[in-house]
């Protein structure tokens, strides 16, 4: 059982194992469908924040775009499932039934050509990991062979992010516009606006994290992981020793491109829209908050820092709707001053000595109902026997 325990510690799937018993049992029995449906679009952000754990916790290269990445992939799904409800039975009273109701409205009298492959799933789905991916690529090549890094990086992002959006909006005849892509019903002919339905897709969201979790976790553990902690922190070192840190990095961008557009397309199957308000700076910056706030160097813990940062926006919303903002940000400042490694600093450096401690103390306590133990008397030492000079040997034991 020792060995088992501290195997699970070594390689840290013991926090995995209780994380998926926390969303995976103890969230459905203690939540009703409403607020499971919540947690599932709250855990579809968590995605991002587990790249970002590998991505700037691990590689060092904080990204301020990830809403990008988390965007592309909610509208490569999107795509599939506005299709689907636009048949040209449900679409019969427009002027052009067949195509999605936003390209009715700006007079496109077509389905634009490179939306055909979207009425596949299987490419959909590949298009849900590559076209991230792909970008991340484009990006990543592009700066890190130049040697482009730390502020100048995130600012690139930024400006990336802002592109795609203002992309997003402009071309509204295309993607939705400001209005996005609404109205997403069904997958397959299954309806996915039951209550049935959001309890299957949030399992469905769990495995894909826990999965994800799991594989970061095994890089992690592996050289690659031990490179990309080494590039962190003597990134020159690194290089000199013949490895080419700019691939390196490129990679760990791409993974974290394709672990967020895993994140948006459960978004767009869980909430049933997606829009450009989600692609943009600011949830951008709130997705790196999410990983300030578990922990940058914890992937379960970005998974809970996402939950927390979003209920409570849920809740102070909830409670206080006018002062929600206000509190929103005494909850970072306090986390930020107080907890500067985030929730598993705190585990690190709080609970766990108190663990420890208790189960040492426990371990040293006889346990009660036990007969009484036999000992051999002690043996006084020949030191002990001895005088100490101008004292009698009594009083020198």
């Amino acid at each position: 059982m020792k060995d088992m325990r501290a195997w699970l510690e070594r390689t840290g799937l013991g926090h995995v194992a209780l994380l998926a018993v926390v969303l995976m049992v103890v969230f459905p029995l203690a939540l009703d469908s409403f607020r499971l449906n919540l947690v599932g679009k709250y855990l579809c952000y968590a995605f991002v924040a587990v790249g970002l754990v590998m991505l700037w916790g691990w590689a060092g290269v904080l990204s301020l775009g990830q809403g990008v990445f988390f965007g592309l992939g909610g509208y490569a799904m999107a795509m599939f499932l506005k299709l689907e409800a636009s048949d040209k039975a449900s679409t019969s009273i427009q002027s052009t039934p067949g195509i999605p109701d936003f390209m009715d409205w700006n007079q496109l009298t077509a389905l634009p050509l490179w939306w055909t492959p979207f009425e596949y799933l299987p490419f959909a789905l590949f298009a849900v990991v590559a076209a991230p991916a792909l970008l991340a690529f484009i990006i990543g090549f592009a700066m890190f062979r130049r040697r482009v890094g730390d502020v100048y990086f995130a600012i690139i992002t930024q400006a990336v992010a802002l592109i795609l959006t203002v992309l997003i909006i402009g071309q509204q005849g295309y993607t939705g516009g400001v209005n996005g892509m609404t109205d997403l019903r069904t997958l397959l002919g299954w309806d996915i606006r039951t209550d049935s339905a959001k309890y299957i897709l949030y399992y469905v969201c769990c495995g894909l994290l826990l999965l994800s979790v799991v594989a970061c976790l095994w890089i992690q553990k592996s050289k690659l992981g031990t490179l990309l902690l080494a590039m962190r922190d003597k990134e020159d070192r690194v290089r000199f020793s013949g490895y080419d840190v700019s691939m390196f990095k490129v990679f760990v961008f791409c993974l974290a491109a394709a672990i967020s557009g895993i994140g948006g397309a459960m978004f767009a199957l869980q909430v049933g829209f997606m829009s450009p308000s989600i692609v943009g700076i600011v949830p951008s910056i709130e997705m790196v908050i999410f990983a300030a706030v578990g922990g940058r160097m914890s992937l379960v813990g970005a998974v809970y820092g996402a939950l927390l940062v979003n209920f409570g926006k849920t809740y102070f919303s909830e409670t206080f709707p006018d002062l929600w903002m206000f509190c929103m940000a005494g909850l970072f400042i306090v986390v930020t001053m107080f907890f500067p490694n985030g929730l598993a600093g705190l585990y690190a450096s709080k609970v766990k000595p108190m663990l420890a401690r208790r189960a040492a103390k426990s371990a040293s306590t006889p346990s009660q109902g036990a007969g009484p133990s036999i000992t051999k008397p002690a043996t006084p030492s020949s030191k002990a026997q001895e005088p100490v000079a101008g004292k009698p040997a009594a009083e020198a034991v």
